[in-house]
């Protein structure tokens, strides 16, 4: 009888632990299998550059028998997305460059040539240059002036120096520029010292180049 009982017990046991194994295995999270794959996202950004065509720069007032200076503005205004930034330079279109017809004004003369240096017309000389400021114009080299001067007499805070057929750096930057661009002013200046320029219409002309560096 004992034995029968013990019997009894034991299968009800490994039934149980069937039972238990089974509803376990019922409701246990299915083994899942997963592969991943990647994709990569690209994107070009062109690298351009735009210059603005600012109005003439006439020189004012007109030189005459008792006015003896003159001075003009024009300002680029340059944009870029060019990572590494960009350069403005100027240059002239002949030398001398302020003529007209056989007349001319001598390019402004510098202590140390090609050198920029405050304004400064030695006697029995007419004389014609340029100086610049802007944002990522150097003080150093072009002054701390920030106008071109007023009433036809140039900037004593600005450096001069004569206009040059070959290209002369002006302005660089080594970033990209703001959405808005870069202002770069051109001041023009022409003077007449112990000496009278032969009356005529003079022209120069003066070309403002932007490239991407």
């Amino acid at each position: 009888m004992k034995k029968s009982i013990f019997k009894k017990v034991i299968a009800l046991s490994i039934a149980s632990l069937l039972s238990l194994q089974l509803f376990y295995m019922a409701f246990e999270a299915p083994i899942v299998e997963a592969i991943t794959d990647d994709i990569l996202v690209t994107l070009t950004v062109t690298s351009g550059i735009t210059i603005t065509s600012p109005a003439d720069c006439a020189l004012s007032p007109a030189i005459t028998v008792s006015v003896n200076s003159a001075i003009c503005s024009s300002t680029w205004n340059v944009k870029t997305n060019n990572a590494t930034g960009y350069s403005l330079s100027f240059n002239a279109q002949a030398s001398p460059s302020l003529v007209s017809g056989g007349n001319s004004f001598a390019d402004y003369t510098t202590a140390v040539a090609e050198t920029p240096e405050t304004w400064d017309v030695p006697s029995g000389n007419k004389e014609f240059g340029y100086s610049a400021f802007g944002t990522d114009t150097p003080t150093g080299t072009w002054g701390t002036g920030s106008d071109c001067g007023s009433a036809g007499t140039p900037s004593a805070t600005l450096k001069y120096r004569n206009t040059k057929v070959a290209l002369v750096a002006i302005s660089t930057r080594a970033t990209t520029t703001p959405t808005t661009g870069i202002d770069t002013t051109f001041c023009g200046a022409a003077e007449q010292d112990g000496i009278y320029a032969a009356s005529g219409s003079y022209q120069a002309t003066v070309t403002a180049t932007a490239v991407t560096i």
